[in-house]
């Protein structure tokens, strides 16, 4: 690839307001886990430049990007404001397209299977949920790992195996023509977005989301045309499939009035509140996704700024491990421990390193195993001393993240991880049915 072209397909542009300052290296989970200078922010953008000038390959630099976590906790701590996401996602979208020529047909089929017929299709993502359902209730969780079945799994997808959550659908609402409206007045119509892997895994934190918003006095929709939010596409330089949802969501909601489109996934959110990042200002489409953009909000946002009605008393301590995607993207820092302040008995703990990301990063934790790992076990020695006795996520990610972290030190018996809807639910006296 010449060095013009790169330049034009890399955020050269951008890597110039990094001043190599260091500001960012204690904020970095791979920096302070590995301490090379290769896998911190200012490294990598470093690497960026010498290969948009042509000095070093895409391969070159293709390692040290493909080991970062994409949490951006860097832009938070950044004196000179540098947009590392967009570097990121230019470095991501380069290493694709270097290595499409090269896949084999193996490589090729799996990624058609997950990108453009898996996580995008709604009735496979209903496949799969139901699937899960029906391996827990005939108890087939429990056979297989006795089997020795799963040892010809990688370490990563065996310990994955454990900690896949219950998942009961005939408990859940339907996904279709869903419309909840408050006993009064509404104060705010919105729409609600469920996600593709959230609504497979934790459809029952949806319906809970969705019934904590009537419960407050919004006016709820559930708008059956939603795709998948196109995260994980773009994440894995998939940019026009990305892009391709992005438009469908688009045009799905904007057929609605609504103040609001609220989900509880911090990364869905993410994603969602830069859609006119995929598109050039002035362009028809940029101005769209713009304004869809102002309208995608976390659900904690949105709770923290209703009338909940949180009368239950929890006499427990609880931590929070923020999504990283909520707080460095989606600037949202406040309301997730506002809400656990406001619920009666529950005592809330700050925990150390709150901010450092927990080795979830979509599938990372997967694809990268042991440097997760590594990331998760400084986690969990900050964790262990706290003596929680709930760990609060707002990110399916980061739930089953921490779930692993409790698994490994032995302790599911003593903490329990729950999603911040859940805990406010139980406050509010909600009951799932």
């Amino acid at each position: 690839m010449k060095s013009d072209s790169l330049k034009d397909l890399l955020s050269y542009e951008h890597t110039f307001d990094c001043v190599q300052c260091g500001y960012c290296l204690p904020a970095c989970p791979t920096y302070v886990t590995t301490e090379k200078e290769s896998h911190s922010p200012r490294g990598r953008i470093h690497l960026v430049k010498m290969a948009a000038e042509g000095k070093i390959s895409i391969e070159d630099m293709g390692q040290s990007m493909d080991l970062c976590l994409g949490c951006r906790a860097c832009e938070t701590v950044c004196p000179t404001n540098v947009q590392y996401g967009k570097i990121y996602e230019s470095a991501k979208s380069a290493i694709t397209e270097q290595k499409k020529p090269k896949r084999t047909l193996k490589e090729k089929t799996v990624r058609k299977l997950i990108f453009e017929k898996g996580i995008n299709n709604k009735s496979v993502m209903r496949i799969v949920g139901k699937g899960i359902d029906l391996y827990q209730k005939t108890r087939m969780d429990q056979v297989i790992p006795k089997s020795g079945l799963l040892k010809m799994l990688p370490e990563s997808m065996r310990e994955m195996e454990k900690l896949i959550p219950r998942v009961d659908k005939s408990k859940e609402m339907s996904r279709k023509h869903t419309h909840l409206k408050p006993d009064g007045a509404p104060v705010m119509k919105v729409a609600f977005f469920i996600g593709c892997i959230m609504d497979a895994l934790y459809g029952r934190i949806n319906d809970l989301s969705m019934l904590l918003l009537q419960k407050a006095g919004c006016e709820v929709l559930l708008i059956e045309e939603q795709n998948c939010c196109g995260a994980l596409h773009q994440h894995s330089g998939e940019n026009e499939a990305a892009i391709g949802l992005v438009k469908a969501n688009i045009e799905a909601f904007e057929k609605y009035d609504v103040d609001f489109v609220v989900n509880s996934i911090g990364g869905c959110g993410a994603m969602m509140v830069e859609y006119h990042h995929l598109f050039r200002p002035g362009d028809e489409w940029y101005d769209r996704a713009e304004r869809f953009a102002s309208k995608a909000k976390d659900i904690s946002w949105i709770a923290n700024q209703l009338n909940l009605p949180l009368e239950k008393r929890i006499a427990r301590t609880a931590i929070y491990q923020p999504s990283c995607h909520l707080r460095n993207v989606q600037k949202v820092y406040d309301p997730p421990v506002e809400l656990l302040k406001k619920i009666p008995g529950l005592k809330y703990v700050q925990l150390p390193e709150q901010d450092m990301c927990c080795g979830s990063a979509g599938i990372y934790n997967i694809t990268h195993y042991e440097e997760a790992s590594e990331i998760l076990d400084r986690k969990m020695n900050h964790i262990k001393p706290l003596y929680p006795d709930i760990i609060v996520t707002s990110n399916p990610g980061c739930h089953l993240q921490m779930q692993h972290g409790i698994e490994k030190e032995g302790l599911k018996d003593q903490v329990k991880v729950m999603h911040i809807v859940e805990l406010l639910a139980e406050a509010s006296g909600l009951r799932h049915f």
